[in-house]
């Protein structure tokens, strides 16, 4: 699964760090989703997708895609 987490993160000024923290996730975990290694459960995206603004769709894409 692909996804734009890192261009949203920077695109706020948060380090990986602090987006970690704000989402109760850890920085590996949010390193690891950027880099496309860990695709996310359903609830940590409806998270990410909440705290951005955004639908899950627009944050993250299959790799079919």
């Amino acid at each position: 699964m692909r996804n734009c987490l890192a261009d949203l993160r920077t695109g706020q000024g948060l380090s990986q760090q602090a987006l970690a923290e704000r989402l109760n996730v850890t920085r590996q975990t949010v390193i690891a989703l950027e880099k496309g290694r860990f695709d996310p459960s359903l609830p940590l995206a409806f998270r990410i997708a909440r705290y951005f603004n955004l639908r899950i769709e627009d944050i993250f894409t299959p790799d079919d895609e």
